[in-house]
């Protein structure tokens, strides 16, 4: 049975206090066919710093920074 992919896009700004909680329940899930896009909007907390951890850890995790954009 061909299990479809499914991309998990998280965006970052400033929850360094959340992000190894969120990390860590998306990568333990069950269902492993996953993309994990982060999407760090110039954080100026050590949010950027645990991505790139996790960006180590799982090669299903993706990471794109960019400087802060504003409200979109």
């Amino acid at each position: 049975m061909i299990r479809s992919l499914i991309s998990i896009i998280i965006p970052i700004y400033n929850v360094e206090s959340y992000l190894k909680e969120c990390l860590d329940s998306v990568i333990n899930q069950t269902y492993e066919n996953l993309d994990i896009i982060l999407v760090d909007d110039g954080s100026n907390d050590r949010s950027l710093e645990i991505a790139l951890e996790y960006l180590q850890k799982d090669e299903r995790i993706f990471l794109i920074s960019k400087e802060n954009g504003g409200l979109s």
